[in-house]
């Protein structure tokens, strides 16, 4: 019933932003006045958001370590990784080819009536995509403090993985049930809990969110970006048709009270478009589906860094999408080549602030497209933004149920399961 109530406010928060968004749109006198006004909604968001990167950081490091140094099955760890990372690969990929595919259907950006930029305009977006050398030196942190400070997901996971396994080891050494591996457990249900009540903030932010971005942008940016919007929308409809039906293969009827307890984290991720701010309260529901919390706990973070589907999905659509808006043909092996560098150049971004428009900034020049063609798309970005966010959180809850279950650590699901109480993990 309280998530239920939380979930309400949080709509109640979407609409009232928008409302008040248009009002200030209307009521500013410029566009810079209207910047202005947003700022103000800005601090706002900002605050919420701090408060979520405030306890990523220690939340995936106590349930990593918890869950490995429990086990100190280190082949069980190997095994869960390889599974998770071979569901990554595959969704990846179909998310890709789905994005190719729809928006060469729909054909978004064929006949564009818009005065289209100066070729030689500057995107104000840095194309400083990872190549495979700087994404594979880039996984091992220089420091748990530097990995901490800039929330880097991938990092913190390598080192709490080594860390986990040395405590695993000396507890097997010694023959002892070290008292830190408790201590570590139990920081993992406190921070569970402290997510509870940032949460309560959560209405306030995605409020302040909306309406922000509706003051500076008008409800009118909608209409004029109608079709690429819808398109790109109807492709995350198909999206998630396939997430769900590959997911009732295996959870059966099961997914679909999965897709109801990850409604409020997935709300969360639209209205804020954070998947940081949908992190937490995610992990949260895929305990109370069942998955423990070792599996969880790894799964879901490494999902942040391989497995955002619908980043892929939005990637293939908006390079396309560029192409055909100045008129220049794409061969089916050019957009197949595509396909693959974006799959390699987004690997490893996710801390990245909009890293899909970071990809594509750095695609665009490799297959001689006008840079300046990401100004098309940067207008509505945010909007395109909050789907392919909800779309992560959706992607990564199947994923992390899928390798549970594949693990038989999926355990019977309880509709007043308390977490909290420790029978989550």
């Amino acid at each position: 019933m309280k998530s239920n109530r939380l979930t309400i406010y949080i709509m109640v928060g979407m609409v009232l932003g928008i409302i008040t968004g248009h009002i200030c749109h209307m009521l500013a006198a410029t566009p810079e006045a209207a910047k202005d006004i947003a700022d103000w909604f800005n601090v706002i968001t900002d605050l919420f958001l701090r408060m979520i990167k405030m306890i990523i950081a220690p939340l995936v490091f106590s349930t990593i370590v918890s869950g490995i140094a429990g086990t100190g099955d280190s082949k069980a760890v190997g095994r869960i990784g390889a599974k998770a990372l071979g569901w990554f690969m595959t969704a990846s990929l179909i998310s890709l080819f789905l994005g190719m595919i729809c928006v060469n259907v729909l054909k978004p950006g064929v006949g564009l009536s818009l005065a289209l930029p100066d070729v030689n305009a500057a995107s104000g977006v840095s194309a400083k995509a990872m190549d495979v050398k700087s994404f594979i030196s880039n996984i091992i942190p220089k420091s748990l403090f530097d990995a901490m400070a800039h929330n880097s997901i991938l990092q913190i996971l390598v080192f709490s993985a080594f860390f986990g396994f040395a405590l695993a080891a000396y507890r097997n050494q010694t023959g002892k049930d070290l008292v830190r591996i408790k201590m570590i457990q139990e920081l993992a249900h406190v921070m569970l809990k402290m997510t509870d009540f940032v949460m309560r903030f959560a209405p306030l932010g995605v409020f302040a969110a909306i309406a922000s971005c509706i003051t500076v942008q008008g409800l009118g940016v909608l209409v004029t970006y109608g079709k690429f919007i819808g398109g790109f929308y109807a492709s995350l409809l198909l999206l998630w048709l396939v997430l769900i039906s590959v997911g009732y293969l295996f959870l059966k009827g099961s997914v679909f009270r999965l897709l109801k307890l990850v409604k409020e984290p997935t709300i969360l991720a639209f209205s804020t478009a954070s998947s940081e701010a949908a992190f937490p309260k995610t992990m949260e529901q895929l305990e109370r589906f069942g998955v423990k919390e070792r599996i969880s706990g790894f799964v879901l973070p490494l999902g942040y860094s391989f497995n955002l589907d619908g980043s892929m999905v939005y990637q293939a659509f908006a390079v396309i999408f560029i192409a055909q808006a100045y008129n220049i043909h794409l061969s089916l092996s050019q957009q197949l080549t595509l396909l693959l560098v974006m799959m390699v150049t987004s690997k490893g971004i996710a801390g990245v602030a909009r890293a899909s428009l970071v990809v594509v900034a750095a695609t665009l020049p490799m297959f001689n497209l006008p840079e300046a063609g990401l100004l098309l798309i940067m207008g509505v970005d945010q909007f395109l933004d909050m789907g392919r966010t909800a779309t992560n959180v959706i992607g990564n809850s199947i994923a992390t149920a899928v390798v549970a279950k594949w693990e038989g650590e999926l355990q019977p699901l309880a509709d007043d399961v308390d977490i909290l109480s420790g029978s989550g993990g």
